[in-house]
């Protein structure tokens, strides 16, 4: 929602928007732009200038702003609907998958914009080089991470789909693999048929998405599958990231030298270079580009120092990208003690996949579990008691694990374990990034006491 402001605004829009929560730092970054923002929800927030509302996955058709609009005969969009009326008027570029969206979809739009045909781009994480998650630009290209939740991925009309992996996941709308690969299947199948359908060779289930899609776009892929019509060849770790050699169908392209560590980041670069190639952008465009890419927040974000420790903070909420996280992390800092406070997002989640979430810490030195953040979800006391299931197996295979009830809690046991030259990384899509914030404010008050 907050990158949909962000290019209205850029676009000229008048804005006005309320939540729950009292503003952070994105939503003061549009104050700061012009957005009237109100606390709370009340009919008086939807102004008489108001021409259209548009509402997030959160609000439900009940809430008393939304019945507001009903009465006023206001016009409502969920946000992608709206994104979707946007794409009307230009050509849509549409990055699909369960990994590696936000960033690509950055890759891809940075990539654009410095060829000069971007028009707008929306993600769903900021970057970490301006803070922007959304802009707008002179060019004919609107480039969209694109989520299959709730199916809002298929208000989308691209001329240009990616799909980079499908793993089960979102599990209140699709119970298993098939229900989430129909999905994707009519994703795909709205990619215009003189447009271009990018998928993962090394993922089946895209593979198989790909083959029954109904369109006759053309199909490319990427990845390491000797099939790939896209490869990164050669990659090896930098002392400031990674490097590859991008291969098309056999033959040398371009070296990418990429300023961010990790085997999966050069993977989101393959897929971001392989599909501006073919959106018509020149090989040396997209290697001085991605060269000073410097990452989105909350993906393997360096945020600071604590008593001699290294902080880190990622977004990792399924079991693949946890131990991709840890195992990236562990390839950069070797045998430093590396301490993971984990927040698991929601409760169904979490069971679901509890298998997969216990075999994936196995790169940690010490793990910490909060309470799960139930997103989205009416529950009691399964929060805390899923948490502690959890640490408990986890430290049935021998790894130092515990719960963890609060943030207290979790600031405690820190000072008590930590020592300097650790790495604490926080990992989850909650509110877990606080604990970075907390021990910041530690350290102002010791220095004060």
């Amino acid at each position: 929602m907050s990158a949909l402001a962000e290019v209205l605004i850029d676009a000229g829009w008048s804005l006005s928007g309320s939540d729950l929560s009292l503003p952070g730092d994105r939503t003061r970054k549009l104050i700061e732009r012009g957005l009237t923002f109100f606390s709370g929800h009340s009919e008086s927030h939807v102004l008489p200038s108001a021409r259209y509302l548009i509402y997030s996955p959160a609000i439900a058709q009940d809430n008393v702003e939304r019945a507001t609009a009903v009465l006023r005969q206001i016009p409502q969009f969920s946000y992608s609907q709206m994104v979707g009326r946007l794409m009307r008027d230009v050509t849509g570029v549409c990055i699909s998958g369960t990994h590696g969206k936000s960033t690509t979809t950055a890759m891809t739009a940075c990539i654009l914009d410095d060829a000069s045909r971007l028009s707008a781009v929306v993600i769903g994480a900021e970057l970490c080089s301006t803070g922007r998650s959304g802009w707008s630009g002179a060019g004919d290209l609107l480039v969209a991470e694109s989520c299959e939740y709730q199916h809002s991925f298929l208000d989308f009309a691209p001329k240009y789909s990616a799909i980079l992996g499908i793993e089960p996941d979102h599990f209140d709308c699709y119970p298993d693999l098939a229900s989430i690969q129909t999905a994707f299947c009519e994703f795909a199948s709205q990619t215009a048929a003189d447009g271009v359908l990018l998928v993962n060779a090394d993922c089946p289930a895209s593979c198989a998405v790909s083959a029954m899609a109904r369109t006759s776009a053309k199909r490319i892929t990427f990845g390491d599958h000797p099939t790939a019509d896209w490869q990164s060849a050669d990659w090896q770790p930098s002392p400031t990231g990674s490097r590859f050699r991008l291969v098309h169908r056999g033959y040398d392209t371009i070296g990418i030298e990429l300023p961010l560590f990790g085997r999966h980041n050069a993977r989101n670069a393959l897929a971001a270079a392989a599909f501006c190639v073919e959106m018509g952008i020149s090989a040396e465009i997209v290697r001085d580009s991605l060269a000073t890419f410097r990452g989105i927040r909350r993906r393997l974000e360096f945020v600071g120092h604590w008593h001699g420790a290294t902080l880190v903070d990622d977004y990792a909420h399924h079991p693949t990208a946890v131990r991709i996280t840890l195992e990236t992390l562990r390839n950069m800092v070797g045998t430093r003690t590396i301490r993971c406070i984990f927040q698991p997002h929601q409760v169904l989640r979490t069971t679901t996949l509890m298998a997969d979430f216990v075999a994936s810490f196995g790169s940690a030195d010490q793990v910490l579990i909060a309470p799960v953040f139930a997103a989205r979800e009416s529950v009691n006391d399964e929060p805390r008691a899923v948490s502690q299931q959890l640490a408990d197996r986890i430290k049935s295979l021998g790894i130092s694990a515990r719960f963890c009830a609060s943030l207290d809690q979790i600031v405690t046991t820190l000072e008590d374990a930590a020592r300097p030259g650790d790495v604490i990384v926080t990992m989850g899509a909650g509110d877990i990034d606080r604990i970075h914030y907390e021990l910041t404010q530690r350290i102002q008050r010791d220095s004060a006491t």
